[in-house]
């Protein structure tokens, strides 16, 4: 897809966002979702998406971007948080040149720790189940810790 293409509601995160399909939910409020990557580059990556239907961060809609941003910050500290990380990689691509494989807006949240290496974008195995359900916890926990 090129940064041009018209919006698909068919895709993955749009599905998710109307309920079709489940996800490991860690955050929403009236303009955003978070949920773990089912491939996750590292432990407890996260992605933030917004309601708005948007293919990338050039057909967004200018007036959205600080709630949107604001709640993709507050992820990011939950996280940290929530997950110990030393570290965050928050990274967010347009079109297929750019390296976007699902063609909704999203910020990648991804935690880091010293020394440990990550998996590549669009590279990394499935995630355990059981895993993904302890690290949504962990993350869940530290919102509600402050």
């Amino acid at each position: 897809m090129t940064l041009h293409d018209p919006y698909d509601t068919s895709n993955i995160f749009a599905r998710i966002l109307r309920g079709e399909l489940p996800c490991h939910k860690v955050y929403e409020n009236d303009h955003a979702l978070a949920f773990l990557d089912l491939f996750p580059q590292t432990p407890g990556h996260t992605l933030v998406i917004p309601k708005a239907e948007a293919t990338n961060i050039l057909d967004f809609p200018p007036d959205l971007f600080g709630p949107y941003m604001s709640a993709v910050q507050t992820v990011a500290r939950a996280v940290h948080v929530g997950l110990g990380a030393d570290g965050l990689s928050i990274l967010q691509f347009n079109g297929t040149a750019g390296g976007q494989t699902v063609f909704h807006l999203h910020f990648h949240i991804i935690p880091r720790h010293a020394g440990v290496a990550m998996h590549g974008h669009g590279n990394a195995p499935m995630a355990v189940e059981a895993d993904l359900k302890q690290q949504a916890a962990l993350i869940v926990a530290a919102f509600q810790s402050g």
